[in-house]
C-alpha cells in the first residue's frame, strides 16, 4: 500500500472524557501516520444523543492537542450520516444480505470462515456460522455501532484500523459487512489492553483514568505521551526516555507492539514525568510552577526573579511533578513552608540532640563570619569540610542538621547548592531559629 493511501482514524465515543487508554490508541494511530506520510482523522461517534455533549466533545480536541496530536482533515461527525447510514442499510437488505425482523434490519452472517491477519495479533479466525444474525437498523431507524464503523471506515476510505484488543470480537461482523459493501476489509491492528498493577482492565479503582487528570497532577504533556507510547509498544533500541516527539515518530513501528497486557504504572509515569522535568528549560517551567506556588499561599511575583529561578532549576533534579517543585521551591522561598512533621528529621535530632543543636551553633559560628563575597557554592562547600575535619566528625554531621533546620528534612540538593539558593541573611536566620527551638 503507497504512502500516500494510508489513511486511519481515531474515533471516540463524546459521552465522557479522554480516558488514558483512548489516549494511548490515538497516540499510536497519529505515530504510524506521521511515520508513513498517512493521515491521521478524528470521528466523533455520537450516535448516542442522550449521553453525547458538545463538552466532552471539546474535552477530547484539548485532550489530544495537549498531547500533541493534530488531524489532518476537518472532524468528522458521525451522527450526521445517520440518512447514509439507513440508505446503505437498505441496500444491504435489497440485495438479500440483510433482512426485516420485527421492524428492525438484521444483518445476514455468511457461514463460512471470517479470518484476518492482524497487525499486532497474527492470524485470527472465526467461524460466521457460531456468530448470530445481528441488527444493523434497529425499529426506530437508528443504526448500530457495528454497522456504522464499517459505513463510516468505508466512506472516509480508511487504510488501517488500529484499536484496543476488546474489538477484536467485533472485527468478524465488520469484516463481513465490508464485503456485503463490495469494499476491500482495512488492515486491523487490535492493540493491548492497558491494566492496572492489580492485573484488571484499567478503571477508576485504580486512580484517575482521565487525561485531563493527569495533566491536572503535575504530569507534563510530553511526559504522559512518553509514558503512553511504552504503554504496549517496546522500541528496538529499549530506550525508555524520548524527550521530543520526532523521535517517537521515527522509532515507532507497529510490528514491535505487544500482544500481552500492558501495566499502567503510577510509579513508573511519575519516574518518567521527572525525567522530563529535568529536560525542560527552566523558563518553560515557571509558568507552570507559579500557579501551583500561588496555590500553595506564595506569591511568586513577589519573590525576585533570579532567586525563583535557581529554586525552581535546582529543584526539578529531584522532583516528580510539578507540584513538588513547587513545593521544594517554596521552602527555599519562604521560610513558612518548612517542614515541621518530617519523621526522619525528627529522629535525626532525637538520635543525637546534643550533637545535632552543638553542629548547628559551630555553623552558625562559621557562615555568621562569611561576607556576602565569600558565599559561593565552591567555597561554602570547602568551609563546611573543614569545620568538619576541625571537629573530627564526618561532613555529615555537619550537613545533615543545617538541611533540617534551613529545610524541615534530611533531603535536598548539595548543601552548598542549597545555601546559595536560600541566600546567606536567611539561612542565617533559619539556623539561628532552630538553635533556638532547642
Amino acid at each position: 500500500m503507497a504512502h500516500d493511501s494510508i489513511r486511519v482514524r481515531f474515533a471516540p465515543s463524546p459521552t465522557g472524557y479522554l480516558h488514558v487508554g483512548g489516549a494511548r490508541t490515538a497516540l499510536f494511530n497519529w505515530l504510524f501516520a506521521r511515520q508513513s506520510g498517512g493521515k491521521f482523522l478524528l470521528r466523533i461517534e455520537d450516535t448516542d444523543r442522550e449521553r453525547s455533549s458538545d463538552e466532552h466533545t471539546q474535552v477530547i480536541r484539548d485532550g489530544l492537542t495537549g498531547l500533541g496530536l493534530d488531524w489532518d482533515e476537518d472532524i468528522v461527525f458521525q451522527g450526521a450520516g445517520i440518512e447514509r447510514h439507513q440508505k446503505m442499510a437498505d441496500d444491504l437488505l435489497a440485495r438479500g444480505h440483510a433482512y426485516e425482523d420485527d421492524g428492525a434490519v438484521r444483518f445476514r452472517m455468511p457461514h463460512e470462515e471470517i479470518a484476518w491477519e492482524d497487525a499486532v495479533g497474527g492470524h485470527i479466525s472465526f467461524q460466521g456460522s457460531d456468530i448470530q444474525d445481528w441488527i444493523i437498523l434497529r425499529s426506530d431507524r437508528t443504526p448500530t455501532y457495528n454497522f456504522t464503523v464499517v459505513a463510516d471506515d468505508a466512506e472516509m476510505t480508511i487504510s488501517h484500523v488500529i484499536r484496543g484488543a476488546d474489538h477484536i470480537s467485533n472485527t468478524p461482523k465488520q469484516i463481513a459487512v465490508f464485503r456485503a459493501l463490495g469494499h476491500e476489509p482495512p488492515v486491523f491492528a487490535h492493540v493491548p489492553m492497558i491494566h492496572g498493577p492489580d492485573g484488571h482492565k484499567l478503571s477508576k479503582r485504580h486512580g484517575a483514568t482521565a487525561v485531563g487528570d493527569y495533566q491536572n497532577l503535575g504530569i507534563l504533556p510530553e511526559a504522559l505521551r512518553n509514558f503512553l507510547a511504552l504503554l504496549g509498544w517496546n522500541p528496538k533500541d529499549e530506550r525508555e526516555v524520548f524527550s521530543d516527539i520526532h523521535e517517537l515518530i521515527q522509532a515507532f513501528s507497529l510490528a514491535d507492539v505487544q500482544r500481552k497486557s500492558a501495566i499502567f504504572d503510577l510509579t513508573k509515569l511519575e519516574w518518567m514525568n521527572g525525567q522530563h522535568l529535568s529536560l525542560t528549560p527552566v523558563d518553560q517551567l515557571l509558568p507552570l510552577v507559579e500557579p501551583e506556588m500561588k496555590r500553595l499561599g506564595l506569591d511568586a511575583e513577589s519573590v525576585p526573579h533570579e532567586k525563583l529561578v535557581k529554586a525552581v532549576d535546582i529543584n526539578r533534579e529531584r522532583a516528580r511533578t510539578i507540584m513538588d517543585i513547587a513545593e521544594r521551591a517554596a521552602v527555599r522561598l519562604d521560610s513558612s513552608f518548612i517542614k515541621t512533621d518530617d519523621e526522619k528529621a525528627q529522629k535525626l535530632i532525637a538520635k543525637d540532640r546534643d550533637g545535632f543543636y552543638s553542629s548547628l551553633e559551630a555553623t552558625y559560628q562559621l557562615l555568621s563570619g562569611m561576607d556576602d563575597a565569600a558565599w559561593q557554592p565552591e567555597n561554602l562547600e570547602q568551609q563546611l569540610r573543614d569545620l568538619a575535619e576541625s571537629l573530627g566528625v564526618g561532613p555529615s554531621k555537619i550537613f545533615q542538621p543545617i538541611r533540617v533546620a534551613i529545610t524541615g528534612t534530611t533531603v535536598s540538593e548539595g548543601i552548598h547548592i542549597l545555601l546559595d539558593v536560600v541566600g546567606r541573611e536567611e539561612s542565617l536566620a533559619r539556623i539561628q531559629a532552630a538553635i533556638r527551638r532547642d
